[in-house]
């Protein structure tokens, strides 16, 4: 199946994108009711450009204590609950075990971030477009915030975040790149895996790629465009 979230070039900015709007409710805490998600977001960028500032380097040389950074500050303010039972889908996420929910969370998460977390590092506020006035739901508990990532290459890559109101302000729970949902993406995947295997057997090697999962090495966008060209 091909999977956009794996397209080499593109990968570490869009990632960091979406590595780094998890810490949206962070910024969000003091003002739950009255503040728009649109300026959450913008107030999300802003901190973590002060967070990054100066350290990239230092962080893509201890990679554990970029985990920590994400697992800490950013990962903890994503709706991860919601998100990941939109990822696994209703059907597979009701005849689960509360056991093989806690699993699957604890391994999908940590395989994304282990494999993407580089991506952070290359985040620049100055390249990321947030567009006013979101799209709300009828109730106005959910929006849809567009935004825009200028690339290296000059191209506008479409980023858009599905965020819902919690009793702690807004949180995301969904990416779409270039259309491109990251939920459906990763549910059309783990589904087919399902209908295969079974939900034990894919949580299992969930885990397995979890544990194994490395690092984006530095060069490897530079490395993986020239073998293309």
């Amino acid at each position: 199946m091909n999977n956009y979230f794996d397209r080499p070039i593109r990968l570490p900015a869009v990632v960091s994108v979406l590595l780094s709007l998890l810490s949206v409710s962070v910024f969000a805490v003091d003002d739950v009711s009255g503040e728009s998600p649109t300026v959450v977001i913008e107030k999300a960028a802003a901190g973590l450009q002060k967070e990054l500032t100066g350290r990239q380097e230092y962080f893509s040389k201890n990679s554990a204590e970029l985990y920590e950074l994400i697992d800490r500050v950013l990962l903890p303010n994503f709706d991860v609950l919601y998100a990941s039972k939109q990822v696994l889908g209703k059907r597979h996420w009701m005849s689960s075990t509360e056991d093989q929910h806690k699993r699957f969370i604890d391994a999908f998460y940590s395989f994304l971030i282990k494999t993407y977390a580089k991506g952070i590092l290359e985040f620049d506020q100055e390249k990321l477009v947030v567009h006013a006035d979101p799209s709300y739901s009828k109730d106005r508990r959910k929006a849809l915030i567009r935004t825009e990532l200028i690339i290296q290459s000059g191209d506008n890559v479409r980023v858009n975040y599905a965020a819902r109101i919690t009793d702690n302000g807004w949180k995301i729970y969904d990416v779409r790149i270039d259309g491109v949902s990251y939920i459906q993406n990763y549910r059309n995947q783990f589904n087919a895996e399902i209908m295969a295997q079974g939900i034990e057997a894919m949580i299992t090697r969930l885990e397995a790629d979890a544990v194994a999962a490395e690092v984006i090495p530095d060069e490897m966008p530079a490395d993986t465009e020239a073998a293309e060209s």
